[in-house]
């Protein structure tokens, strides 16, 4: 059998937020390129959705909830994994919230909760996850940033925010980990429409002008991410560490698009 870089055969991987809009679509690409997949969240009957959708592309699968605000749910994931299959390879950190409220008037409760999930859960699940993959001398950490890690978005502020700090903490934890073969990258988003956003882009200005800073004129499709996930998560990607690889039509790109 000749060289598959891009083949997932053999590998285990967990994703949190991985029952819903990205998280899913990534689990669903990296059981097609052959891995066995944990996908996590907070709801045990998404969880149990997902994961017959899993053995429906003939992988084996764990039914676990998780949250990641709490330590000890992220580190029974990964205690129930290496149990299950000896071995984590490939983390995803997926799991997203977001409010929309002017800066001004936003509370420090709904920040900490925006923050909470999207920044430090970030940091819980590497660090439990991490100490795992630095102990066997390999690994494959995929974490979502956002195109608002680069550029503002109106009225998102603690999003932004914790966006911004998703990418840093990429790249911190790459150059940490770079001499212990655990390859650290995140993936940013382009506009994607999924259950967390669409009140904010169906018929209303802002998805209108979201749709023509992007050149290629429409919103991606969750699938489209599998791709780079697939990339990041293979022995495709050994010599790339702390890149953050916007998957977006062009938005970042963008200057004047007429």
């Amino acid at each position: 059998m000749g060289y598959a870089p891009f083949e997932l055969v053999d590998r285990v991987a967990v994703v949190f937020g991985g029952t819903s809009g990205i998280g899913r679509a990534i689990a669903h690409g990296l059981a097609e390129a052959g891995a066995d997949v944990v996908a996590t969240s907070r709801r045990a009957e998404r969880v149990e959705a997902v994961a017959a959708e899993l053995e429906g592309f003939g992988r084996s699968t764990l039914r676990l909830t998780a949250d990641v605000f709490e330590r000890d749910s992220i580190s029974t994931v990964l205690e129930a994994s290496v149990e299950a299959f000896g071995k984590v390879d490939i983390l995803v950190n997926s799991a997203g919230r977001t409010i929309r409220a002017p800066t001004v008037d936003f509370t420090e409760e709904d920040w900490e909760e925006v923050v909470g999930t999207n920044l430090t859960g970030t940091l819980r699940a590497c660090q439990v996850f991490g100490r795992h993959m630095l102990g066997r001398g390999y690994g494959r950490v995929i974490n979502i940033a956002s195109l608002s890690s680069f550029v503002a978005l109106a009225e998102v502020a603690a999003y932004s925010a914790s966006k911004a700090a998703v990418a840093s903490l990429t790249k911190s934890l790459a150059v940490e980990w770079a001499q212990s073969g655990v390859n650290v990258n995140a993936i940013a988003p382009g506009v994607f429409r999924t259950n967390l956003n669409e009140h904010l882009l169906d018929g209303t200005e802002r998805g209108q002008e979201l749709l023509l800073r992007t050149p290629m004129g429409r919103f991606g499709k969750v699938e489209e991410l599998a791709g780079a996930a697939v990339f990041l998560a293979s022995d495709a990607s050994s010599f790339v560490t702390g890149e953050i690889i916007a998957v977006d039509g062009g938005f970042l790109a963008s200057g004047v698009n007429k």
